[in-house]
């Protein structure tokens, strides 16, 4: 019996369901009727499910249906909504596709696409409809469409092998993976075949060739099977991941991964489509790797387009595509295959004729040897495919005799240069004049050409110095061991030197690269803001791969350009491409299967959260739109300026944050100063006057006399908290102005000490102001409350048997007035924030405020052009100190 803990599925096993259920979330669901050649009923099994699906009150639509004239399928459309078909002209031909906008914009529950692996007309968003329907399935729209089984990628090579016919139009194995449900229409090869004679497949002269070419009894059989077997698959696919969510027992096979590597040769296709269907069997992971060697630069370069054929082609098989350097291509593959844990290796059969197997032992051999417990796979690839005949015409117009010719008039320059020192010398140390040349043809000319120059070395020193001369007959025969030596010598060092010039060109490329990448980097860490790193990201691109861009970020409900190469500028055809790559969050333009007839290569800025924009790329040479070492670079840039840009959103967000945090304080610090300086006054004030209006309570006239004193004192006390508030607002926004006319210090002191004689009592200030101070330009009413605000809070934080002190003097162009007190002062960490807004230190007993008082003081000062300053006094207490220009201050306002 099963414990609850072997019935519950495993944490890998819940966290792959809540995968698969976030990628399904917010898109469409695929639908696809499958089935083995045309005239099977796809498209009239897609219409009689959607029929049904209508009848359920869903919102359906036929966005593109192909009825080739059938009665029957035109039957099955009567009644379903039809989107007009867009057409595209082609070649002075009107071209109907489906019309993906209208689509969009008509936003159905499920649209209906038919022909799955149809290529569109040139001029089309998506060069394939399959794109089209994912675009349809990311805007959450389900889509049911149709397709063939000899459509899908990895069957291509088996499909021409079946039926000797190559299928042209393929579709990525992913979509038949996305697919939630995949509905086999089948009927027997001989009722096809007989509703292939009556018409009901093709028009009766194409049925005639088809039956000829493609539709044979065999082909049929065997194109069934494929189907079954692929529908079959997948239904074990769903059983499998039904045990896994529910923990069900059965033998689960050991997690395999597969590596195939590729080099360039027409046979590549063949080895990746296999891997494919492999690692299908397997429900394993698989890999695509391609070495580059020293000794393959050459190689590299004659075939770069068709390697990245290869890798664009196992990308999208699903592979994961790896880049390798190394100086042998098995063990740069083993290498590869150990850090990323692969059980097995597939590799071809080898081609060329067994006695060059002598010179060099085979890369299946090598691998084999390396592999381990590694499982090697060898497929047979003895059959020339069509591609290889095209082979030939790719090196067409390489001319290598220039170089042979060089490497002739060098080996005559060293003749004619050994002939005067032959009388000197002995013929044998002659030859390291020749090994000179094949060193310096090595160098300048290349491998080929230094081989060329060997051979020729050894004819030239046979001919011209070995006895008898001006021959070729050699009468010692030892001389032999010289010609060898030295022709095997110079291919040595050829060989050896080459391969240095390659390793050395790669490093360089590699190192360029890197040293791109960490400026890059560099420019990025000390950009501050969005527009510094739009300009190192335009400097860093142009500089090293010698590209124009322009950068692409969003501003309401469109893309505008932010940054962009130097004259450089976007029309409107290249803005709809950038806002097509923006919105569905996937590259698109020039070099790509999506909107390739755009000039630029667009490549969305994507972060883990969301897309931040798009960068248009335009490159110097055609070829580097579809390079692999070109797009993993701009990747690499188009990724660190995405974070980057993120970093400083981030940034504006930890600010925008720290800002509404300061506010909150504030609003909380003046919520509790409303709370208790606005409440308090207010419940004094009502309690006084509820009292006096109280008809039935008998007052004496003392008592009603205080209750008048009361109420009037804090009425004041509420009167100066509100003119506070009201004075910070106007200080803050700019709106104080100063009455400027010269004043007496002494009036000044006098004023401000007539304002606080209700607060005194028997309080004492000692007032040294002598009367010989110069006249001071300054607005008298906002220095009054400034000397009041101080007074004040000197009062409220010093004891009442201690007295208050005022006094000013002159001190060249200033004049400062101090006001001391002696109680406690102010902890010296804290002086500097006393004259802030809303700060206040811990209060005695009885004591309070609004922390305006002082914050108030400070700006009516400083717009006199003074400042104002704290400090403690060594014996207790607290020094305020006001200083102002004796001079003329300014008249303007804050």
């Amino acid at each position: 019996m099963r414990t609850d803990e072997e019935s519950r599925p495993s944490p890998e096993t819940l966290l792959k369901v809540a995968q698969a259920e976030d990628a399904l979330k917010g898109s469409g669901k695929l639908k696809i009727f499958l089935g083995y050649a045309a005239g099977v009923g796809k498209t009239y099994a897609m219409l009689e499910a959607a029929r049904l699906r209508k009848r359920d009150g869903l919102d359906v639509v036929v966005g593109y249906v192909e009825s080739h004239g059938r009665s029957e399928t035109d039957l099955l459309l009567e009644g379903l909504e039809a989107i007009p078909k867009a057409e595209i002209e082609y070649l002075g031909v009107k071209l109907p596709e489906l019309d993906l906008d209208r689509v969009l914009a008509r936003r159905p529950q499920i649209a209906l696409v038919d022909e799955l692996a149809h290529s569109n007309a040139p001029g089309s968003r998506h060069e394939k409809r399959w794109q089209d329907v994912e675009e349809l399935l990311a805007a959450a729209i389900d889509v049911y469409t149709t397709v063939n089984i000899q459509h899908f990628e990895s069957l291509n090579d088996v499909v021409a092998q079946i039926t000797g016919v190559v299928v042209r139009e393929t579709v990525p194995d992913a979509l038949l993976d996305l697919a939630v449900e995949i509905r086999l229409v089948d009927i027997p090869p001989e009722d096809l075949l007989q509703r292939l004679k009556e018409g009901k497949v093709y028009i009766p002269e194409k049925a005639a060739l088809a039956a000829e070419k493609f539709f044979k009894p065999g082909n049929l059989m065997a194109l069934r099977e494929l189907s079954l077997r692929r529908a079959a698959s997948r239904v074990d696919d769903q059983m499998r991941a039904y045990m896994e969510s529910r923990s069900i027992a059965g033998p689960w096979p050991v997690a395999d991964r597969v590596l195939v590597c590729v080099s360039g040769s027409p046979f590549s296709e063949r080895l990746i489509r296999t891997t494919r269907r492999l690692a299908d069997e397997l429900k394993a992971p698989w890999h695509t790797a391609y070495v580059e060697t020293p000794g393959g630069g050459k190689h590299a370069q004659e075939n770069r387009e068709r390697v990245w054929k290869d890798l664009r082609l196992a990308e999208s098989l699903g592979a994961q595509v790896a880049n390798l350097t190394g100086t042998s291509v098995s063990e740069a593959l083993i290498d590869y295959a150990v850090r990323n844990h692969v059980t097995k290796i597939v590799v071809g059969k080898p081609a060329k004729p067994r006695w060059r197997e002598f010179l060099r032992p085979p890369l299946v051999d090598q691998v084999i040897r390396l592999s381990g417990t590694i499982d090697i796979y060898v497929v047979s690839i003895s059959a020339e495919p069509q591609s290889a005949k095209a082979a030939p015409a790719q090196e067409k117009g390489k001319h290598p005799w220039p170089g042979y010719l060089k490497s002739l008039v060098l080996v005559l320059v060293i003749s004619l240069l050994c002939e005067p020192a032959r009388h000197y010398l002995a013929p044998t140390n002659l030859v390291m004049f020749y090994l000179l040349a094949v060193v310096l043809a090595a160098t300048r000319l290349g491998r080929q050409e230094a081989i060329c120059t060997a051979f020729l070395s050894v004819l030239a020193f046979d001919f011209f110095f070995v006895p008898p001369r001006l021959t070729f007959v050699v009468a010692d025969t030892q001389y032999f061991i010289t010609f060898a030596a030295l022709f095997t010598v110079g291919v040595v060092i050829s060989t050896l030197v080459s391969q240095a010039k390659e390793r050395a060109e790669a490093i360089r490329e590699r190192e360029v690269q890197t040293a791109s990448l960490y400026y890059l980097s560099r420019d990025l860490a000390v950009a501050s803001d969005l527009a510094g790193i739009l300009d190192a990201m335009v400097k860093n691109i142009e500089e090293s791969l010698g590209a124009n861009l322009a950068v692409l970020l969003p501003e309401g409900e469109r893309l505008v350009t932010s940054a962009a190469s130097t004259g450089f500028s976007l029309g409107l055809k290249e803005t709809a491409v950038a806002d097509w790559a923006f919105c569905n969050c996937a590259p698109a333009g020039r070099g790509t299967e999506t909107l390739g007839s755009a000039e630029l290569l667009y490549l969305p800025l994507q972060t883990s959260g969301d897309v931040l924009g798009v960068v248009g790329l335009k490159f110097r040479h055609q070829h580097e739109f579809s390079s692999p070492l070109s797009r993993r670079l701009v990747q690499a840039f188009v990724t660190q300026v995405a974070l980057a840009v993120e970093r400083v959103q981030f940034a504006k967000q930890a600010e925008q944050a720290q800002i509404l945090q300061a506010r909150e304080s504030l609003e909380r610090a003046l919520l509790n100063s409303i709370s208790h300086d606005l409440r308090t006054p207010l419940v004094s004030i009502s309690g006084a006057l509820g009292v006096l209006r109280d008809r039935s309570t008998e007052l004496l006239e003392e008592a009603r006399q205080d209750l008048l004193d009361a109420a009037w004192e804090e009425a004041g006390r509420l009167n100066r908290f509100v003119g506070n508030l009201l004075d910070m607002t106007r200080l803050e926004a700019g709106a104080l102005k100063l009455k400027l006319a010269p004043c007496d210090l002494q009036d000044l002191v006098g004023c401000a000490l007539a304002a606080l004689e209700p607060q005194l009592g028997r309080r004492s200030i000692e007032v040294l102001v002598p009367g010989e101070l110069p006249l001071v330009r300054l607005d008298m009413v906002l220095m009054t409350q400034v000397l009041v605000n101080l007074l004040d809070n000197a009062l409220k934080y010093s004891p009442r048997e201690t007295p208050v002190e005022v006094s000013a003097a002159v001190s060249g162009d200033r004049v400062t007035i101090e006001v001391t007190d002696h109680g406690a002062g102010v902890p010296d960490q804290e002086l500097g924030r006393i004259f802030n807004k809303f700060y206040r230190v811990p209060v005695p007993e009885g004591a309070g405020g609004t922390g305006l008082g002082l914050s108030i003081c400070k700006g009516i000062v400083e717009a006199h052009g003074g400042s104002i300053r704290a400090e403690n006094l060594a014996g207790g207490g607290l020094r305020s100190l006001v200083t102002l220009p004796v001079t003329e201050s300014r008249s303007g306002g804050i």
